[in-house]
């Protein structure tokens, strides 16, 4: 099962509509079936989730929804970046706890986790119904966090790196069995989507 559609309660749903397109969320639908019910879709930038707004289509009251969470790989860029299109985003924080964070702004450490470690540096921001999203900045997913068939990359950077770390097991593979591999673009892609779902062995034979 996987989570395909979050539902967010407006007031206005033009006004929703203008503020996440605006910050590059792609419109999948703007669809009114009847006078009473209208149903928007957008989706982040490279999510396999939605989001789903409108009118009819949840009994939650608006502005209500909290804990919406968005990953990026870089979170200082994601602050300029919401900063420009209007989000009005908080600073970057990590947690006092360094696991999570609290809820609303209790234990808010003003910039990011000092070690900048993956899961650690937050921002928030809301709609304008007051709907609150926190952004998190995760570069290394923990092992088992993806199955081996959805494995992606959130940036080019976050591509580059896997290719890298995938050339480096390579080299001491090939050192092992002391001869070259023609097969190594399929080694390179067991490595990398071993190392991104946590299956074992991490380093393919």
């Amino acid at each position: 099962m996987k989570l395909e559609v979050v539902v967010v309660p407006v007031s206005d749903v033009d006004r929703a509509k203008d503020f996440y397109t605006a910050l590059g969320r792609r419109l999948d639908a703007d669809v009114t079936p009847d006078g009473d019910f209208r149903v928007v879709q957008v989706t982040p930038p490279g999510s396999p989730a939605s989001v789903i707004f409108g009118t009819a289509v949840t009994e939650q009251a608006p502005g209500s929804a909290r804990g919406l969470h968005l990953v990026v790989s870089d979170i200082e860029a994601a602050h300029k970046e919401l900063a420009r299109c209007g989000a009005d985003p908080s600073e970057v924080c990590h947690d006092a706890g360094g696991v999570f964070h609290h809820a609303g702004t209790d234990a808010r450490v003003p910039g990011p986790d000092l070690r900048r470690g993956s899961y650690g540096s937050f921002l928030s921001f809301s709609d304008p119904d007051g709907n609150g999203w926190l952004v998190q900045e995760v570069t290394t997913r923990l092992p088992g966090r993806l199955h081996p068939a959805t494995t992606s990359f959130a940036s080019a950077a976050d591509l580059a790196g896997a290719l890298r770390r995938a050339a480096a097991a390579h080299g001491e593979h090939e050192a092992r069995t002391g001869a070259e591999d023609p097969d190594w673009p399929d080694w390179y892609a067991r490595y990398m989507v071993n190392e991104q779902s946590g299956t074992e062995p991490t380093s393919p034979s």
